[in-house]
This record gives C-alpha cells, sequence and structure tokens, in this order.
C-alpha cells in the first residue's frame, strides 16, 4: 500500500470523482488538483457523502508549475493518477491549439515537477480513439496506434510517447496508460455522474437529457454501418467498474513492472440502438431517436479485448448494461439540471 497521497488531476470530473470515491474506499490518501473548467467545486462535497471521508482538494491548472511545486512541497504524493484534460471531440478540430497546451502542456509540467520530487508512479488516463479505426476487433493492447482522425486523439497519442519514452531513459518509473473505452453509468447513490456542459457529446448523456424532458429525441447518425443493426457499435464500461480498474492499477504500480499498457473496457460490443433499446427497458421510458446521417470520423464499431488486465491484475467489470442505464438515470432524474442545484 502506498504510504503517501494519490494526487489526482482532474478529480471533480465524471470518471475523476468515481475514482477518488474508490481510491478513499480503499484507504488511499487524495488530494485532487482541478481548475474546474468541466466540473463544479460542490462535486468534493458529494465524494464526501459517499465515500464519508473527504479527499483535499486544490483548485489549480495543472500547468501551473509554480502551483505544482508548491502542491508537491505541502503533501508526500506517492503516485499520481493524470485525468485533467479536454475532451470534446469536435471542440479540438475547432480550437486544435487549445487542446495541445491544455492537454500535452498540463502534462509536461506534472512530469518535469513528479521528477523533481522524485515521484515514481503515474496511471494515465488514456483513450480507445488512438487506435483509430482498428485494424481488427475486438482490440489488443499491442494493435497499431497513431493513425487517429482530430487533435483531441492526437493529444493522447503524443502523451502515449512521451510516457514510453520516459520508461526507456528512466527504469525507475512505473508507469500505467489506461485505454478506456466508452464510460456510462452513475453511482449508485445518485450524488456523483456525468455533467457534461451544453448539449451533450456522449450518448448516454444524451439519453438521458431526452428521458427528462430537456431533448425532444435522440440522434442516431448513420444506420449503414457494417454492424449487427447498422448503427455504430462501441464498448460500453459502467463509470465504477473503470474507477475500480484504476485501484487495480495502482496496486499494480506498487509491484514495480515499469510500463504497462491495459484496456479497460467490457469486451462487448453495444450498438447504439441497443443502447436506446436497453435503457427504454430497464427505466420503462420511451425514447424518441431520429436516424440521421452519418458524422466524418465515425467508425464501424471499436470494442476491447481485456484479457491483459484481467491476467496481470485481476480486474474484470462487475456491472452490465441494465446497471449502466439504470444507474445513468438514476443520477439524472435526481439531478435534473446536473451540479447546478
Amino acid at each position: 500500500m502506498l504510504k503517501g497521497y494519490v494526487l489526482v488531476t482532474g478529480g471533480t470530473g465524471y470518471i475523476g470523482s468515481h475514482t477518488v470515491v474508490e481510491l478513499l474506499n480503499n484507504d488511499y490518501k487524495v488530494v485532487i488538483v482541478d481548475n474546474l473548467c468541466n466540473s463544479k467545486a460542490l462535486v468534493v462535497d458529494r465524494i464526501e457523502k459517499i465515500a464519508h471521508k473527504r479527499p483535499d482538494f486544490i483548485e489549480a491548472d495543472v500547468r501551473d508549475k509554480e502551483k505544482m511545486r508548491e502542491i508537491f512541497k505541502n503533501y508526500p504524493i506517492d503516485a499520481v493518477i493524470h485525468f485533467a484534460g479536454l475532451k470534446a471531440v469536435g471542440e479540438s478540430v475547432e480550437k486544435p491549439q487549445l487542446y495541445y497546451d491544455n492537454n500535452i502542456g498540463s502534462t509536461e509540467v506534472l512530469l518535469e515537477v513528479m521528477k523533481e520530487f522524485n515521484c515514481k508512479n503515474i496511471v494515465f488516463s488514456s483513450s480507445a480513439t488512438v487506435y483509430g479505426n482498428p485494424k481488427r476487433i475486438p482490440i489488443f493492447e499491442d494493435d497499431p496506434t497513431g493513425e487517429v482522425t482530430n487533435p483531441y486523439a492526437e493529444t493522447k497519442v503524443k502523451i502515449e510517447i512521451i510516457l514510453k519514452e520516459l520508461a526507456k531513459i528512466d527504469s525507475s518509473m512505473n508507469i500505467a496508460i489506461l485505454r478506456y473505452f466508452n464510460p456510462i453509468g452513475a453511482h449508485k447513490s445518485g450524488l456523483i455522474g456525468e455533467d457534461p456542459n451544453g448539449i451533450p457529446n456522449n450518448l448516454m448523456p444524451y439519453i438521458t437529457q431526452v428521458a427528462i424532458g430537456k431533448l425532444p429525441f435522440v440522434h442516431v447518425f448513420g444506420s449503414d454501418y457494417k454492424t449487427k443493426d447498422g448503427t455504430g457499435v462501441r464498448d460500453y464500461i459502467h463509470v465504477v467498474d473503470l474507477a475500480l480498474g484504476h485501484v487495480a492499477t495502482l496496486k499494480k504500480l506498487e509491484q514495480n513492472p515499469g510500463l504497462v499498457i491495459y484496456n479497460l473496457g467490457t469486451g462487448i460490443g453495444t450498438s447504439v440502438i441497443e443502447l436506446i433499446e436497453a435503457f427504454k427497458m430497464a427505466n420503462k421510458i420511451d425514447i424518441p431517436y431520429r436516424i440521421e446521417g452519418r458524422r466524418p470520423g465515425d467508425i464501424d464499431e471499436c470494442y476491447a479485448n481485456c484479457d491483459k488486465a484481467f491476467r496481470e491484475m485481476g480486474w474484470k467489470t462487475k456491472y452490465n448494461m441494465v446497471d449502466c442505464c439504470k444507474d445513468s438515470w438514476n443520477w439524472q432524474s435526481h439531478n435534473p439540471k446536473g451540479y447546478e442545484e
């Protein structure tokens, strides 16, 4: 067990907040750093309500080197989980420089400060987008990466390269790259969940906002993909399973493994229509949808092989699609305006 603190950058965000809860449940000491550009400070109160422990919270931008040095001076930090970053694909196409500066810049500052304070363990929040249009399904960790179609994905690829180079020149570093598939769901308590700014970019919060009457119908982009029902197929993983994957990864880093890379997904492909139907069935709510043209850059299907994470860390998913749908609705129905209330 790590004796010092786990620093969680972006820890008030969707995946970050659920991960902080599971870290506290597993007796880790946590300090969150977040600039709140995509989240709210009151998430910390919600985390405390669930875990009956309060993480330390510092509002700061990870690109602020002096602030990060101050945090490392004040806390004995043994490991970092690095979530902080912008993640809207469409926005990244419009503002690529913002994404390079924010996502890559923050990582470079973080690694410099970690080196200065001799912190040797980092878990990086990467993404299945690094695989681009996959050459085979399911996707394995050693499949090719890098042929990507948007600046957001480019930042993930570049950060992975930086971390792999670091592992080569400093064998004392323990680095885990976690490639997420599509997180959905929320904590069973309904106290924390996904709270997107404006119109949701992701399918599940769009469905829940239709369910609550905030949006009129779900846009289904494309019905002519080479899939079981013509709609895009993705690997939807419950966010609590994903959070537990980070706890398993920290335990793995305690074994000094050097560089490790894991897919975190379910290994099951679910189509857009299947997800809508699962939500309707789980919650007894009708979800109107409209078939529209494809979006540029979308691929037929993308789901993971996650055998490696089970083999090396003993991690696998516990929650099924019904759990995901019920928990998403429980969060949305109790928080119709997200964290605003």
